[in-house]
């Protein structure tokens, strides 16, 4: 029996669509594991120029209320969670920031203003690069960060320190 060569061309590319298919989930987790090495290996890079706009960003929006922000002492710990219902890749630094009064505001007699607030500075990833809105999560590590905000966020197995 003579089997025509496109009834061979037909069933060979069957098979490979069937094998692609089959692939697509490893091939797709692959894909996000390399952006996750290389946005990692970015932040890495580029931490001292996020924690700078970070600062900047911060001091402008004007919060806490009543105090001025004078310095952002950055430890080495970062933790990269991801959103859950986006997947949109965070990362959480963890500074110590401390604050003073601003003359003639409501804060210029509390006591508790020259306390060091343990913070984690956010920082997010999209369209392949990293940036941040200035916000700080006060009184959170990054790791209580996380568990804390474990309904809206992952851990991802990739502490920097």
């Amino acid at each position: 029996m003579n089997v025509p060569a496109f009834v061979y061309w037909i069933f060979g590319s069957i098979l490979f669509l069937v094998v692609l298919i089959g692939m697509a989930p490893m091939l797709m987790r692959l894909q996000r594991q390399r952006e996750l090495t290389g946005a990692i290996q970015q932040f890495r890079l580029r931490r001292e120029v996020l924690e700078a706009k970070f600062v900047d960003l911060a001091m402008s929006l004007g919060k806490p209320r009543g105090l001025r922000w004078t310095i952002c002492d950055w430890k080495p710990p970062v933790q990269f969670v991801r959103d859950r219902s986006t997947g949109l890749l965070t990362a959480f630094a963890s500074v110590e920031i401390h604050f003073e009064a601003i003359e003639g505001g409501d804060m210029e007699d509390v006591a508790a203003v020259g306390d060091v607030r343990d913070a984690s500075a956010v920082f997010h990833f999209q369209n392949g690069n990293w940036g941040t809105g200035g916000k700080a999560l006060f009184n959170m590590n990054p790791e209580t960060a996380v568990a804390k905000l474990e309904h809206q966020f992952e851990a991802i197995d990739a502490m920097v320190g």
